[in-house]
């Protein structure tokens, strides 16, 4: 359960951060770059700091 919940908040927050570049103002891109940059660097660590706060709001596996 976690895993799905942390690939759409991942997905929800790439959208949502393109659609302000779009709208807003095209920095917003540089948070798509954080949340790419965080997903690959919980790949390599096997280290997610969504997974750690989901557990500590109760959410199992």
């Amino acid at each position: 359960m976690k895993n799905r919940i942390i690939r759409a908040i991942a997905g929800s927050f790439v959208l949502i951060s393109i659609l302000l570049s779009i709208y807003v103002n095209p920095n917003w891109l540089w948070f798509t770059a954080f949340v790419g940059a965080n997903l690959l660097q919980s790949s390599i660590t096997k280290w997610c700091l969504m997974e750690d706060i989901l557990a500590k709001l109760g959410v199992k596996d």
